[in-house]
């Protein structure tokens, strides 16, 4: 189904020609600011769109200015909507100033190894104490390799004949980042409660 959805989103937007490529890489932003369906699924299509290497391109930098955006408006409009909204992670509120001294390696590495939700990274950046050049260098740095990856396996989900031992190693690799991210989540979580 996930293939299907993907496959008939590549198509209605190349259909349209450069107002689809457009559309592309604007949904990219929505889907940033809007998390309402996988970020694979947007990355799967613009590969198809594009190719590989310009959809990665296209998928990062559309990624980024997602983030951008949603980290200073929050930080600049809706800082107490985010915090309620961030008030089931405990963690985070520790978490506070050692962002605000390490925070470019921080973002960079939750951004690599999936510790929440990038959404989640974005607004929690936002009204804690990060730095916002800290915010957009770490963005930059941590987004590169999980954006590559998530745009390898849109790719390759519909080349499978051709790309078969890569897409099975881009999964092992997604699904073994995925576990260190549930680790440090619960590992922290755990801490925050005994705080």
């Amino acid at each position: 189904m996930a293939n299907w959805n993907v496959h008939q989103l590549s198509e209605a937007l190349r259909s349209l020609g450069w107002i689809g490529h457009v559309a592309g890489a604007l949904l990219v932003v929505l889907q940033t600011l809007f998390p309402v369906v996988p970020f694979v699924l947007v990355a799967g299509a613009n590969v198809l769109i594009f190719g590989l290497w310009r959809g990665f391109l296209v998928n990062y930098v559309f990624a980024c200015l997602g983030a951008f955006i949603a980290y200073y408006t929050a930080r600049n409009y809706g800082r107490a909507w985010v915090q309620a909204k961030l008030a089931k992670y405990d963690f985070i509120e520790q978490w506070s100033g050692r962002l605000e001294r390490h925070g470019l390696w921080y973002i960079a590495a939750s951004r690599i190894i999936p510790v929440i939700p990038s959404f989640g990274i974005n607004l929690g950046a936002a009204v804690m104490k990060v730095k916002p050049r800290d915010f957009v260098i770490g963005t930059l740095i941590g987004k590169a390799p999980m954006i590559f990856l998530e745009s390898v396996i849109g790719h390759d989900l519909f080349h499978l004949g051709r790309y078969k031992g890569r897409l099975f190693a881009a999964l092992a690799l997604f699904f073994v980042l995925l576990i260190i991210g549930n680790y440090y989540k619960n590992k922290w979580t755990k801490n925050g409660s005994k705080s």
